[in-house]
């Protein structure tokens, strides 16, 4: 399938790859590189033997890793999702990796009703949404832990019930407090890094940490004698096993937001000419929630 592009998902993996410093221990792809693994628009033409009443058809899809900062791509029509009407221009794609992703670390974590969780990188793409999903599962309160008082408000709007700001000097007393008065039973770990790793000293005994990303430039690092000696359950989820489980969860993210239960927010929107720009503000970490190139 022809797809004519008119938003693409900026990720900060794409960043890393981009720089040469990718998360993986592998190799780097092989150059040229074209960013982009997911992408809103229409079909315009489809190959031989598919249905031609499908032109004209609103999708969002994965362009299999590479490829997606374009104008037009090429995909095989089992990875595309048609994109539930009424949804507004860029959600789609803003849901795409994003909307898997939080779903999938939430089933993963059995988050119950009444526990009490933790987000960190809360004013992101996945963080944001997580946000959201934890109120709507009955956690009984949603911590917060961003950068920045914009970020903080951002959290607040969202539904946290407590923010935390990182840079400040003395946020990890806060945070100690806070676990000590309400408890803590699951952190989702966006950030990484040195922020992760206070998080995970300050998690108490059988709580559970599940990892989904590394704003910080690294993922959470703990030892399995720092884990069994913590007493806390790591928890996996973020990776998925197949790319059918993938657009599964996508499409379900989509289903969510199109019945008003999720809501992706759109922090910024860079024309394709500027993705230099776009990769500099994700990595400047300054920008909140989902950013986009439009095409």
């Amino acid at each position: 399938m022809l797809i004519e592009v008119e938003f693409a998902g900026v990720t900060f993996v794409e960043t890393q790859v981009r720089a040469g410093r990718p998360p993986w221990s592998g190799p780097l792809p092989p150059t040229p590189y074209l960013p982009g693994n997911g992408v809103e628009g229409t079909i315009s033409a489809v190959g031989s033997g598919l249905d031609s009443a499908l032109v004209g058809t609103r999708v969002v899809t994965p362009t299999g890793g590479s490829g997606g900062y374009a104008d037009r791509v090429v995909v095989n029509q089992g990875m595309v999702i048609a994109v539930p009407d009424g949804t507004p221009a860029g959600n789609a794609v803003a849901l795409l990796a994003d909307g898997r992703t939080a779903l999938a670390v939430l089933r993963a974590s059995r988050l119950a009703k009444d526990e009490v969780v933790l987000i960190t990188a809360a004013a992101g793409g996945v963080g944001g949404l997580l946000v959201q999903l934890a109120q709507t599962a009955g956690a009984s309160s949603v911590i917060a832990l961003v950068g920045g008082q914009r970020k903080c408000e951002h959290a607040r709007s969202l539904g946290a019930d407590v923010t935390i700001d990182y840079r400040d000097e003395g946020w990890t007393e806060q945070l100690k407090k806070t676990v000590e008065h309400q408890g803590l039973n699951i952190v989702f770990d966006g950030v990484g890094g040195e922020v992760g790793r206070s998080v995970f000293d300050i998690a108490p005994p059988l709580s559970r940490f599940s990892v989904f990303g590394m704003a910080g430039g690294s993922y959470t690092e703990a030892s399995v004698r720092d884990i069994v000696l913590r007493g806390v359950t790591v928890v996996g989820g973020a990776q998925l096993r197949s790319p059918s489980e993938s657009n599964t969860l996508s499409a379900a993210a989509l289903a969510e937001a199109a019945d008003g239960r999720l809501k992706p927010v759109i922090g910024q929107i860079f024309p394709l000419e500027r993705a230099a720009d776009a990769h500099a503000a994700v990595e400047g970490r300054d920008v909140i929630g989902k950013t986009l190139l439009s095409c």
